[in-house]
C-alpha cells in the first residue's frame, strides 16, 4: 500500500507553511478521544493516497485552539476544504461519503480537469441525488435567520474579535469595544455558503455587518455615524449585571452543567466523560457552553472560586467538577441531593 500524504501540524507557523503549499487543501480536525475520529482519520488517509494534487492536514482541534477558532469548529470531526486561501467546502462529523465528494470534485479542479458537482456527488456516494437547490436555499436561509437572532448585537466579520482579518473587521470591533458593547460574532472566511448567502438575505454586498435584534444596520461607515449620534447605543438592549445573569444561568434547571461543547459534541475529554456520567445514571439537566461566551466562561471562574470546566450546580449550589462528581454518584450522595 502506498504511504498516505497527510501532513500533522506541529506548529501554528508550520500551519500556514502547508496551507500555502497548495492551491486546495483539505483540512482534518480531530479529537484523539473522540471515537469517530478513529475511523475517518482512515478515510482521510485514503483520499490522500487518491489524490496526491491535494495538500491534506491534519490538525488536533484542542491544540490548535486559534486555528479551531478561525475556522468556527463547533465538533469532531470536522473537515474543511480551502481553495487559495478561500473556505469552499465543510463537512461535519463522520460522513464519509460527502468528505469523499468534496475531496473528489476539489481534487479533479487542482489536477486541471472540468468535474459536474452533481456528477461528483453520484460517483462518491452512490446514492440518490443530493437535495434540490431550492431545498439548500430554504435550509441556508433558516440558518441566517438564526444567525443574524443569535445575539442582541450580531456581527459578521472577517476572522475573529481576536485576530480580526481585514482592517474594516478591525475598526468595527475597536468601535464596538470603546462603547462598550457587547455582542456575538461570526467569522464570514469560515464558512462560504454564510459568506455568500448573507449578502444576498441582507441585500448588502459586503462585510462586515452589524445586527441588532435581527434587523440590519449596516457596515462599519453606517455604525459609525450611528455611534457618534448616540443612536446605535440607544438601540442596544440594556444588559444585565453579570452576577445577575451568572446567578439566572446557574438557576435555570435544577441540575446545571457548564461545560465545552454540548451533550452531543463535547469539546473536551473531560465534558465528555461528565455527560456520559451524567447519561449513565439517568440524571436530568440542562447545559450551557461555555465556549459560546467568553464572559460567562471567565465571570464563572470567579464567582464559584472554580478554576476549571466543566462545573456542575444542583439547585444553585455548585457542585464542582468531574471527579467530585463521580466521587459523589459512587457513594450515593449525589442521588440524596437530587431527592
Amino acid at each position: 500500500m502506498l504511504k498516505h500524504n497527510v501532513n500533522e501540524v506541529t506548529s501554528d507557523e508550520h500551519f500556514e507553511r502547508l496551507l500555502a503549499d497548495r492551491s486546495i487543501s483539505a483540512l482534518n480536525f480531530w479529537a484523539a478521544w473522540a471515537e469517530p475520529c478513529k475511523d475517518m482519520n482512515e478515510v482521510f488517509e485514503e483520499l490522500s493516497r487518491k489524490y496526491p494534487a491535494v495538500s491534506f492536514i491534519k490538525l488536533e482541534a484542542e491544540n490548535y485552539a486559534d486555528i479551531s477558532e478561525t475556522y468556527e469548529i463547533a465538533a469532531v470531526p470536522t473537515f474543511i476544504i480551502v481553495k487559495n486561501g478561500a473556505v469552499v467546502g465543510r463537512v461535519e462529523g463522520a460522513n464519509a461519503p460527502a468528505l469523499t465528494a468534496a475531496v473528489e470534485k476539489y481534487a479533479k479542479l487542482a489536477a486541471g480537469l472540468v468535474s459536474s458537482p452533481t456528477a461528483a456527488m453520484s460517483s462518491a456516494t452512490g446514492s440518490a441525488p443530493a437535495e434540490s437547490p431550492a431545498e439548500k436555499q430554504k435550509a441556508l436561509t433558516a440558518r441566517l435567520e438564526e444567525l443574524v437572532k443569535s445575539n442582541p448585537v450580531m456581527i459578521f466579520i472577517k476572522g475573529t474579535p481576536q485576530q480580526p482579518r481585514c482592517g474594516f473587521s478591525r475598526q468595527l470591533v475597536e468601535l464596538l469595544a470603546e462603547v462598550g458593547v457587547k455582542y456575538g460574532s461570526f467569522n464570514i472566511l469560515a464558512d462560504d455558503a454564510v459568506r455568500q448567502g448573507l449578502k444576498e438575505y441582507s441585500n448588502w454586498p459586503t462585510f462586515p455587518q452589524v445586527y441588532v435584534n435581527g434587523s440590519l444596520m449596516g457596515g462599519l461607515d453606517i455604525v459609525k455615524e450611528m455611534i457618534e449620534s448616540g443612536e446605535f447605543q440607544k438601540m442596544v438592549p440594556a444588559e444585565e449585571d453579570l452576577n445577575t445573569r451568572l446567578t439566572s444561568l446557574i438557576n435555570k434547571a435544577p441540575v446545571m452543567l457548564f461545560m465545552k461543547g454540548d451533550p452531543e459534541t463535547p469539546r473536551c475529554g473531560f465534558s465528555r466523560q461528565i455527560t456520559s456520567l451524567l447519561k449513565e445514571h439517568n440524571v436530568e439537566y440542562s447545559t450551557f457552553d461555555i465556549l459560546e461566551d467568553e464572559e460567562v466562561r471567565q465571570g464563572l471562574k470567579t464567582y464559584s472560586s472554580w478554576p476549571t470546566y466543566p462545573q456542575l450546580y444542583v439547585k444553585g449550589e455548585l457542585i464542582g467538577g468531574l471527579d467530585i462528581v463521580r466521587e459523589m454518584i459512587e457513594s450515593g450522595d449525589f442521588a440524596s441531593m437530587l431527592a
